[in-house]
């Protein structure tokens, strides 16, 4: 049977943690690095025997590298702490890892907002990457919106991954300003340059997109509060990069 790793990255997710081990207790590993939680995590986390390290936080990328090679499974399941494995996805992910020639997989997300899991606003079918074999892949060093590099193929499994994403109008805005900085901050280090005619367009863009083009509006009142939150956290992005080059000391 092969061996499996989760790896988990987290900080204050002490709302999150039970849940989300609890989904994953049958793996045969559990590696958590933490970036300065101060809200217990690290030790809910040891409780429930999973393997904690403490780090300071380099971005979602290189922080999901450095709890990769601290694993030792077969195989490596990269989970959020808002997220949850099934019954159903779990035997799916069993039955890919022991009888299958694929070196990754992957999942098909389906995503909650304010209490209501979406079906269009372009969040679904979703489908990440998240089971590959060890050796086989690693993450992008992006600041956000890191993605898995795979050598080798990928297949696909059918079983939803559960991800509880935006809970509260509270965990929207703090993820606008974590994605907005974190994007902003990835763009000025590849010297990338915005004007505010660009934050308006851009953002206003993400709007139509998100509501027209992938039909948000089929979601009601939360696909519009998702056009919204994309809208707001791309005009954000790309003012923060202007503020980024206005506090650059001119040589």
């Amino acid at each position: 049977m092969a061996k499996l790793s989760v790896i988990i990255i987290t900080k204050n997710e002490a709302a999150n943690m039970r849940a989300c081990l609890e989904s994953v207790a049958w793996a045969d590993e559990i590696i958590v690095v933490d970036s300065g939680s101060s809200d217990g995590t690290p030790d809910i986390c040891r409780e429930r025997g999973a393997k904690v390290y403490e780090l300071d936080w380099p971005g979602f990328g290189s922080q999901k590298n450095r709890a990769l090679d601290y694993s030792t499974g077969d195989w490596v399941l990269s989970l959020d702490a808002d997220e949850r494995i099934t019954p159903e996805l779990r035997a799916e992910l069993e039955k890919a890892m022991n009888g299958s020639k694929s070196d990754g997989f992957y999942l098909p997300r389906k995503s909650q907002f304010c209490g209501r899991f979406i079906r269009h606003s372009g969040w679904h079918p979703d489908y990440v990457l998240r089971l590959f074999k060890r050796g086989s892949g690693h993450f992008s060093d992006d600041l956000v919106h890191e993605t898995v590099v795979l050598q080798g193929h990928a297949g696909k499994l059918s079983s939803p991954l559960l991800h509880y994403s935006y809970m509260t109008s509270q965990d929207v805005e703090r993820k606008v300003e974590q994605y907005s900085s974190a994007a902003a901050q990835q763009m000025y280090a590849k010297g990338k340059k915005a004007t505010l005619l660009d934050a308006s367009v851009r953002g206003a863009w993400a709007f139509a997109r998100t509501y027209f083009l992938r039909l948000g509006l089929l979601d009601g009142i939360a696909g519009f509060g998702i056009a919204r939150m994309n809208a707001r956290t791309t005009y954000l992005k790309y003012k923060k990069l202007m503020a980024l080059h206005s506090a650059k000391p001119a040589l």
